[in-house]
């Protein structure tokens, strides 16, 4: 049978919720389910607030509004990345600045964000790539000499801390995704993390479409008015049952990808000694959740003849990143600090794997036999 590339979890509970969610006959957003929701992540994460999105694009542009970047403002963020964390930023009228990776973590280089700090500077952004957190305490030490918002986008990091703090606590802000193609998931979905009690009043205020709503639902104000700018970033609360179902399953999807991921790393650990390939590394004191499992492979022209040998054995292994400063947008919206000599080399030459809860250890043994026996040709 084909292997896909990944399967959305199931907890078990979600269509109980989502049953439960309609015979309340409250469906919009903001209701029971949104908010124990946001009581699961706090606990999980110790955020300051958190508030639940439609998805984590969604997040990020809340995070750039709380940002308040505009035309001349830069940004600073890694260019191997998603576009959502470019985009976010260059609707606000600013522009994002491309700096490179690290070879080992393949997240954004300090070194790299301190030399690209100007007068112009605003915020950093670093994405924890593959649920292994960036070098925070470095990032942290930068934001707090130049006086910049450091907002994490944490897409692919719930279940993740370094020395046993949590990915997305550590920021101003911090975004979460739930697409399907994560660990936990909603479908499409995301959330907003608020570390920075100074941004907990505006950033429910654009949550709520620029109105003062949820004040006047606590009982604050005695109605309701449009104080500043923002958007409809509610998610409703069918897509608030799914998710609780998930959140409360996290511990057990979570392990469940690890075995796979250990599975992984141990037949593979022989083509690593031998040269033929480098396999993910994770820094001492970090956890990670095992979301996704790459390979760096030798050259681009391996890189293409393992995706074709793949294809042919009907495993849905993938390439990841068109590098942000090298594709259209990017070089039209933003620009590059320096030679992003890692990110293009790496993005050259890596794979992923499938990686999802249900992958037996029988489907990690095939894919790895396959992949032997087309690097070894």
């Amino acid at each position: 049978m084909p292997i896909r590339f990944n399967i959305p979890p199931r907890a078990g509970r979600e269509l109980e919720y989502i049953k439960e969610a309609i015979n309340t006959g409250r469906l919009a957003g903001n209701g029971a389910f949104t908010k124990r929701c946001h009581a699961v992540l706090q606990m999980m994460i110790g955020a300051g607030k958190v508030l639940l999105t439609p998805s984590c694009t969604d997040a990020l542009e809340m995070a750039a509004i709380l940002a308040e970047v505009g035309p001349g403002d830069e940004v600073i963020m890694p260019s191997f990345t998603f576009v959502s964390t470019a985009n976010a930023f260059v609707l606000r009228g600013a522009t994002p600045v491309f700096v490179d990776i690290e070879a080992e973590t393949l997240n954004i280089n300090p070194e790299q964000v301190a030399s690209a700090v100007t007068s112009k500077t605003k915020a950093i952004v670093p994405v924890h790539y593959a649920g292994v957190g960036c070098n925070m305490d470095s990032l942290k030490r930068i934001a707090k000499k130049s006086g910049l918002l450091l907002i994490e986008d944490a897409a692919q990091g719930v279940m993740s801390e370094i020395n046993g703090s949590p990915l997305g606590s550590m920021g101003d802000l911090a975004a979460l995704s739930f697409h399907e193609t994560k660990n936990i998931v909603s479908g499409e979905g995301g959330a907003l993390l608020i570390n920075n009690p100074g941004l907990f009043e505006r950033a429910e205020i654009i949550w709520e479409k620029g109105t003062n709503r949820s004040k006047f639902i606590r009982g604050e104000v005695d109605k309701y008015t449009w104080v500043d700018v923002g958007s409809s970033y509610l998610p409703s609360e069918l897509q608030a049952a799914f998710l609780l179902a998930q959140l409360e399953s996290a511990e057990e999807i979570t392990g469940q990808r690890m075995a796979a991921w250990q599975r992984y790393r141990q037949n593979l650990l022989p083509l690593e000694q031998a040269g033929r390939l480098r396999l993910p590394v994770i820094p001492q004191g970090y956890k990670h959740n095992a979301h996704m499992f790459y390979i760096l492979l030798n050259s681009a022209k391996e890189q293409a003849i393992v995706l074709e040998g793949m294809k042919k054995a009907e495993i849905n292994a993938v390439f990841h990143y068109q590098p942000l400063h090298s594709a259209p947008a990017g070089r039209l919206y933003g620009r590059a600090h320096g030679a992003l000599k890692v990110t293009d080399d790496f993005s050259a030459r890596l794979v992923r794997l499938p990686v999802f809860a249900e992958l037996t250890a029988e489907q990690v043994d095939h894919i790895c036999s396959v992949l032997d026996q087309v690097i070894s040709g």
